[in-house]
């Protein structure tokens, strides 16, 4: 896993910023290597490296051998071995390395921007064509691996993280639709960020462009679920398990050590017990919280563990290590991103970080496979969603006549509302009068996120668009973002295996019925690896890393988070005396815990911008 920093385009101009100091900034991304292009070269690169493959070779920024191009490329493609062997089969090419960025580049010179199609990985990369003048630039097909730009003057710079773009902290560049946006997802959306003029290539897009002038991005790869009619489930089952197997076993390879984060659950429980096949030995890490009663998911982890034959290795955390390093965290995401399971994935990974430089995870097995609980819900409100127009209406009115908290409201509510509206993703936190009460300025209508990916779905039954939007907003805001960045923080190259081209092919034309079925989520990845996983885990509910914070922000985070929202610099953003009366009512029994993280998260980032923590 590595960093880069590319700037295209004539100068430099008046002021503009070193782009050595600013790859500095990415040292965290990439501490065995540094370089970077002369200063009198058109399109300038310069890199960051955490060596993991060919450790001896495959240095960047990359040279083709005659000279013409130049790649920097951050992230792993998994099937580069056998791409190699295509290239020197059909094309002749000539190696002199043994890595896979070299590939990437060879793939360049023979397939064009059609190699994007070739790749079965996670990756960010940038070639520059000198002949061509032409600069092209891409991200990964489900947005593992982050890619932001922006423009100063008669440049465009790309960067892999935001932090390291000239612009990037100023205070008076704040986006405040992305802010609004922010409220209610808890995360700012892609392809925006929280600062006006910085901009994210979208997952599976990429971008050929001219020196100087602003990328223009195409879709290249487009994740559409297409279910399919299941003759033999059986088969379909052994489909699946063949196609994690392979997957994983092409995320080991590695020249440098491959551990494993080990949860309670069903998904990192499978990567774990499919990894031992390929290296019985694998260190695997579970986060722990101390005093707050959560033992249970070290237990369970620790337990599966020793089933399986591996060493766990857990990562305490108390409550001051957190208010102690929650600063830092915020630090290291760019933007915002209100998810409490951040926390626990930084200090998991920091464990990790001290025995192993890779490990795998098991983010996108939710996305794909329908594991989260709120996808069975268009079944449960069947009864009030199937009644007409008419019908809904009325019931409609009756449920805002019930006083809050009388059972059968919000079931009313929600049966009553259509989907599209109902349903904005995992995180809902801020939304109607709440976030009025919040924001200083009118918020923009969070359909302006979700309606084109509603739209595309619209052929699909209600489970799986809702698995659809998540795949196309949640998973890439938050899920994978929290991912790299809680890893690289720590200079851990974080693995996916889920997210792979294999397995996509397998998971998206399984039925819903195959998916949801009664109380049970991830039915059919359930039955792939009951075989393998040990028999507790295989319907054990979803859990991840669970972190306390309702506790915490109710016991002995109180007076901490208290005094930072009575004195944080975006009281012209937010109405932080209205936070400050969600935060007394949630200690005093009212839970508004998701609300008031959101909004320290904000106050904590504007804070590290501001230069105050």
């Amino acid at each position: 896993m590595c960093g880069f920093v590319v700037r295209a385009g004539a100068g430099p101009g008046p002021g503009e910023p070193d782009l050595a100091g600013l790859l500095e900034l990415l040292d965290h991304r990439g501490p065995d290597e540094t370089a970077v292009d002369p200063p009198d070269t058109a399109v300038r690169m310069g890199f960051k490296r955490l060596s993991i493959i060919d450790i001896a070779g495959s240095h960047q920024p990359m040279r083709s051998g005659d000279g013409r191009l130049r790649i920097v490329f951050n992230g792993e493609v998994y099937n580069y071995l056998e791409l190699r062997d295509e290239l020197v089969r059909e094309h002749g090419a000539v190696f002199a390395t043994r890595g896979d960025t070299e590939v990437v580049l060879a793939g360049y010179r023979h397939w064009g921007p059609d190699v994007v199609h070739r790749l079965r990985g996670m990756f960010a990369f940038v070639v520059h064509d000198r002949d061509a003048d032409l600069v092209f630039a891409a991200r990964d097909p489900f947005g593992v691996k982050p890619l932001y730009w922006t423009r100063l003057g008669s440049a465009v710079w790309l960067a892999s993280e935001k932090k390291a773009l000239p612009g990037a902290g100023g205070l008076d560049l704040i986006d405040t639709d992305a802010l609004g946006h922010y409220a209610t997802f808890q995360y700012p959306p892609e392809p925006g960020t929280l600062h006006r003029g910085i901009h994210r290539l979208e997952a599976g897009h990429c971008a050929l462009f001219r020196p100087g002038t602003d990328p223009r991005p195409q879709r290249y790869f487009q994740p559409m679920f297409r279910p399919r009619r299941v003759d033999d489930a059986e088969r379909l089952h052994g489909e699946i398990a063949e196609a994690l197997r392979e997957s994983v076993r092409l995320h080991m390879r590695s020249d440098v050590p491959v551990g494993a984060l080990l949860s309670s659950g069903i998904d990192s429980t499978a990567l774990v017990a499919l990894a031992r096949e390929v290296n019985p030995g694998i260190l695997t890490f579970t986060a722990q919280f101390t005093g707050h009663g959560l033992s249970d998911e070290l237990g369970v982890a620790a337990a599966s563990a020793a089933e399986l034959g591996v060493a766990n290795i857990p990562a305490p955390i108390t409550v001051d290590e957190v208010i102690g390093h929650l600063p830092r965290i915020v630090r290291h995401l760019d933007d915002p991103v209100a998810d409490p399971a951040l926390v626990p994935l930084y200090f998991v990974a920091k464990k990790a970080a001290e025995h192993v430089t890779v490990a795998l995870g098991g983010e996108g097995a939710d996305e794909l496979f329908g594991g989260y609980t709120i996808y069975r819900e268009p079944h449960s409100l069947r009864s009030v969603t199937a009644l007409p127009e008419s019908a809904r209406v009325l019931l409609r009115r009756a449920s805002r006549a019930l006083p809050d908290g009388v059972k059968g409201k919000s079931f009313l509510e929600r049966g009553t509302v259509e989907l599209e509206e109902r349903f904005v993703g995992n995180a809902k936190v801020f939304t109607g009068e709440a976030k009025d009460a919040l924001l200083r300025r009118p918020a923009p209508d969070h359909r302006e996120v979700t309606a084109r990916v509603w739209e595309e779905s619209a052929h699909l039954d209600p489970a799986t668009r809702m698995q659809y939007l998540d795949l196309h907003t949640w998973m890439r805001g938050d899920i994978l973002v929290k991912a790299d960045r809680m890893s690289m923080a720590h200079s851990l190259e974080l693995r996916v295996p889920f997210l792979d081209r294999g397995v996509w092919a397998t998971a998206s034309r399984i039925p819903v019925e195959h998916r949801l079925a009664g109380a049970q989520t991830k039915v059919a990845l359930r039955r792939a690896v009951e075989k393998l996983v040990p028999p507790a885990i295989v319907e054990r509910p979803k859990m991840g890393f669970p972190t306390p914070y309702r506790q915490w922000l109710a016991g002995p985070m109180f007076e901490w988070v208290d005094e930072l929202l009575a004195g944080a610099a975006c009281g012209h953003l937010l109405d932080l005396e209205y936070a400050r009366r969600l935060l007394r009512e949630h200690r005093d029994g009212t839970d508004r815990g998701r609300e008031v993280w959101t909004v320290m998260v904000f106050c904590l980032w504007y804070a590290g911008l501001d230069g105050t923590t």
